[in-house]
């Protein structure tokens, strides 16, 4: 198996891109439940207000993030915490998805990125955007592009395109060298992007 870094090295945009920046961690993640739903708090949040309602919502989950503890929590609390109605919801969701489909590493190990996208995006409140975070984040799937991250596009239209703006195809282009590293590759886009942003 080649190595990931050698085989984005070819790019000569991304190399000096490797060369000056580590990757966006990827930490092991030994709760998948939690992780869904850290997804869901995040969306449409800054990154400081999203630590915030997180931290409270764990609270009230008395520190453990399992389906069980997220559907007996009541509403109430859930939204003093700074979940919106539609989130509580939403991880209630993900908890009922949770128990009933196996969902974690290996429940999805034998299938494709389509379908764990098509099977997460079955739970209402999980988009194409939070199944592509699943993917890299929790599955620590190798070749994931998320071109519906805005730090990924911008990234890229930084990168390749002078800031100006790319189509979704002409993105798929820039990226097809990446193969079959494309996380790799996003990872190093991300700390590129945040750290001229």
């Amino acid at each position: 198996m080649a190595d990931p870094e050698s085989v984005l090295r070819e790019d000569p945009v991304l190399a000096p891109v490797i060369d000056r920046r580590d990757p966006h961690p990827l930490d092991p993640v030994e709760n998948e439940f939690e992780r869904l739903c850290v997804s869901i708090v995040n969306q449409q949040l800054s990154t400081a207000s999203a630590a915030a309602v997180r931290e409270r919502v764990f609270d009230v989950l008395g520190g453990t993030v399992t389906p069980d503890a997220v559907l007996d929590a009541p509403r109430d609390p859930l939204l003093e915490a700074g979940l919106s109605r539609t989130k509580v919801d939403y991880v209630k969701n993900a908890a009922r998805a949770f128990r009933e489909r196996d969902l974690t590493r290996e429940g999805l190990a034998g299938r494709t990125n389509e379908e764990v996208i098509a099977e997460l995006t079955r739970i209402t409140g999980v988009g194409e955007w939070t199944a592509n975070m699943y993917l890299i984040f929790v599955l620590q799937r190798p070749d994931v592009l998320p071109l519906g991250d805005l730090g990924i596009r911008r990234g890229i239209e930084q990168l390749y395109n002078d800031g100006e703006e790319l189509s979704r195809a002409e993105m798929r282009e820039v990226a097809a060298p990446w193969r079959p590293f494309r996380s790799t590759a996003t990872r190093y886009i991300w700390a590129e992007y945040e750290a001229e942003g």
